[in-house]
């Protein structure tokens, strides 16, 4: 597809970490016309104003970046408003871009879409052959019926909706707050303290040995826009029409104690790390299949070393507002 620099693109979830990095990378190439509105002007949840906002606002292309995220306590304590809140986001939007015309949209997901055993790294054809975490079920659920959302549109209607799930995300806008947020900005704050403070020892819960994937969001955002931009044909020739989701990752993970030992040099702490093997582990090993991608022409170009230290400047730099 050529690239149509004119297009006129509304970036839902602007003000997130995802959002905000599709933005950025968006006016780097050139797009001229990029629309965002915050929630004071739009309420997504509320499907009469979405669908008179793309009446109104003539979008040729939808990134579908807005959605109700949070680590495990709050997906725990906040399961109904998990469900119900990214059901009714996708929803409205993607009903809305249909009614108006909309031909190309992205939606994006996450990895938690799969299931809780799968096997390693994890397939794109992995969804929906067994059951979920249970901690973040309710959110999957809905980024699954996402997917579904999309490729019944396509279906029935010849859309172009397409769909990335992403691995685990960090970067410049993640959330550090003390109890929502996920495991790199608690242990960039963690350590940052420690440091601050003249700790001699930073506990980390578990035994460290479980393995993640991390993809900063400036690799995230140029995933997304890559996958926008692919001709018709190429997305179809490696795709399914009931099976059309594009997994987006490092297709490299690492463990909790090598991700710790790597926060701890950025963050310039040089005491020692603790393990608190009491505490849960979660699944052995969580890594994404990301073939499929690399087939399509794209691979995740910044390092871990490199992405944190990104992500502990933009810390230091709005630690005021990142704390609350």
């Amino acid at each position: 597809m050529a690239r149509l620099l004119d297009q006129r693109i509304f970036v839902a979830g602007h003000r997130g970490m995802v959002g905000s990095a599709i933005v950025r990378r968006l006016k780097t190439l050139g797009y001229r016309d990029i629309v965002v509105a915050s929630r004071e002007h739009l309420d997504l949840l509320d499907q009469q104003a979405v669908r008179e906002f793309f009446a109104e606002n003539q979008i040729d292309q939808v990134y579908l970046a807005a959605a109700k995220v949070g680590g495990i306590h709050a997906n725990n304590s906040q399961p109904a408003e998990f469900i119900f809140e990214n059901l009714m986001i996708e929803t409205n939007i993607v009903d809305a871009a249909h009614r108006a015309g909309v031909q190309r949209l992205l939606f994006l997901g996450s990895s938690c879409i799969y299931p809780k055993l799968a096997e390693q790294p994890m397939k794109e054809d992995a969804l929906l052959t067994g059951l979920l975490e249970p901690t973040n079920e309710p959110y999957a659920i809905a980024k699954i019926a996402g997917i579904k959302l999309c490729e019944s549109y396509n279906r029935q209607y010849g859309r172009d909706y397409r769909s990335v799930m992403p691995t685990n995300l960090y970067g410049p806008g993640d959330n550090y707050h003390p109890e929502n947020s996920h495991v790199i900005p608690a242990l960039l704050r963690r350590f940052h303290e420690a440091v601050e403070q003249g700790l001699e020892e930073v506990v980390i819960w578990g035994s460290g040995k479980p393995m993640r994937e991390f993809l900063h969001v400036d690799d995230m955002a140029a995933a997304s826009i890559h996958v926008m931009e692919l001709a018709d044909e190429i997305y179809r020739a490696n795709t399914q029409a009931m099976l059309s989701h594009i997994n987006v990752g490092t297709g490299v993970d690492c463990t909790i104690r090598e991700l710790a030992e790597t926060v701890a040099k950025v963050t310039g702490f040089q005491g020692r790390l603790g393990f608190d093997s009491s505490k849960p582990d979660g699944a052995p090993r969580k890594l994404m299949d990301v073939s499929r991608l690399k087939t399509l022409g794209w691979e995740a170009s910044i390092g871990l070393e490199d992405g944190l230290a990104d992500a502990y400047r933009w810390f230091v730099e709005h630690r005021l507002e990142a704390r609350s």
